[in-house]
């Protein structure tokens, strides 16, 4: 499932926060925020996108640059806060 739940988030990433001609390609270690993929306002989106797909919350002190810096450290948060992934 993990796999599946990878590509979901890249997928998601991709469409949301690439130009539609990007040839960018986007990893499970791919760094988001440290390269500017995701900035500030997109990771409070992915935040909310995240929250209603996985039905769970993830504190404000906890979502922080580093744990939204790669679709590994994502799926790591979401594990935290009780997502079966």
């Amino acid at each position: 499932m993990s796999d599946e739940i990878k590509k979901m988030i890249i997928e998601y990433v991709k469409k949301e926060y690439l130009d539609e001609d990007s040839d960018q390609e986007i990893k499970e270690d791919t760094k988001l925020i440290s390269s500017g993929i995701v900035d500030s306002f997109s990771m409070v989106s992915l935040k909310t996108y995240l929250e209603k797909k996985f039905s769970i919350k993830l504190p404000d002190e906890d979502a922080t640059p580093e744990a939204f810096d790669s679709v590994n450290n994502i799926i790591e948060l979401i594990r935290k806060f009780g997502a079966k992934v």
